[in-house]
């Protein structure tokens, strides 16, 4: 059997392909202008205060002692005892008085006027500023 003339035989078709590819650049479309002003604002402020009001309350003892007795704590109430020496033909303490501060808490709105400082922003837009030379465009293709 004959063969085949060797141009009948397929031939390979080359196959192309394009690929694009984008490229970025950056463009100037505008120009913002940001001015701080710091200027003073005066406010009430207002806080509650907490603190503590003694009541003094004297009371009279009249008792005499062999050594002078310590400030102690009875509840809520501090007792500070107060003593003198009295001249007999022997010293002794008496106690003459103690004095009774009872601590009460208390509380007291207040307000006061304060000056603080505020800073406002300004923002303005502004038109782009034309660019001194354009860049070339830069538009590539890969073939393979």
């Amino acid at each position: 059997m004959p063969q085949p003339p060797e141009d009948t035989r397929p031939e390979p078709i080359p196959i192309v392909e394009e690929r694009a590819r984008i490229l970025t650049r950056e463009v100037e479309t505008g120009r913002v202008q940001v001015r701080l002003a710091t200027e003073e604002v005066e406010e009430l402020v207002q806080a509650t205060l907490a603190g503590r009001h003694a009541t003094v309350e004297r009371v009279p003892m009249d008792v005499e002692l062999t050594e002078p007795p310590a400030v102690r704590q009875e509840g809520d109430v501090i007792v500070v005892p107060v003593v003198e020496e009295v001249l007999v033909v022997e010293r002794r303490l008496r106690l003459r008085e103690e004095i009774r501060l009872r601590l009460a808490p208390t509380q007291e709105e207040v307000a006061l006027p304060v000056r603080r400082r505020v800073q406002r922003a300004e923002v303005h837009r502004l038109p782009p500023e034309p660019p001194a030379t354009e860049p070339p465009a830069t538009h590539q293709e890969n073939r393979e």
